[in-house]
């Protein structure tokens, strides 16, 4: 007799029977968000890589344009062309500059959802395992590992209070304001 027969992959809930398990259908659940994140994240990386190396070259553009402006003499109509040039040209690098800040939040964005997904799946892991679900230790053992994976100072008071704790909606909102606060610094890991 298989695993899979004893233990079936798929949910029994809408046909339970004596092996039915609300631990199984969890661990169900937790494996199927984390693979829906992980699916997310490879959907997105390719388009969000041609965006980067796209306005990566063009900030690189818009330097030499720039520069190009920078020679033009000063007076008559080339000089109120180089003007008007410089302005636009200044304008739109500073577009670049936000749009490659922006880029930088995506990427924190995929590291933040990638760390979910593994800790989804080391829930899902300690849950299935009745060797290790009633064991604190085991239990301590992963909120540690997901602690460890957290790279801010902000994210890492978010999950100490939640531990303590403060309501897991209360911390995000303070985590949130936190990082509202912070505004455009970058923090980059």
């Amino acid at each position: 007799m298989s695993d899979e027969t004893i233990h079936p992959r798929g949910t029994t809930a809408r046909t339970p029977d004596l092996s039915w398990s609300q631990v199984r259908e969890t661990v169900l659940m937790l494996e199927l968000a984390a693979v829906q994140i992980e699916a997310a994240m490879k959907d997105s990386d390719a388009s969000v890589d041609v965006l980067t190396d796209s306005f990566t070259t063009m900030a690189g553009y818009m330097r030499i344009i720039s520069d190009t402006v920078q020679t033009l003499p000063d007076q008559g109509e080339v000089g109120i062309a180089k003007q008007n040039l410089g302005g636009v040209s200044e304008h739109v690098s500073s577009m670049v500059h936000q749009a490659i800040i922006a880029f930088q939040f995506y990427d924190k964005l995929v590291q933040r959802l990638a760390h979910v997904g593994i800790s989804l799946g080391d829930l899902s892991t300690l849950v299935s395992d009745n060797k290790r679900l009633f064991n604190p230790s085991e239990w301590v053992g992963l909120q540690d590992r997901i602690r460890s994976k957290y790279s801010t100072r902000e994210e890492i008071a978010m999950f100490e209070a939640v531990m303590q704790g403060m309501p897991v909606h209360e911390a995000v909102d303070n985590f949130m304001a936190e990082m509202k606060e912070k505004g455009d610094d970058i923090e980059l890991f």
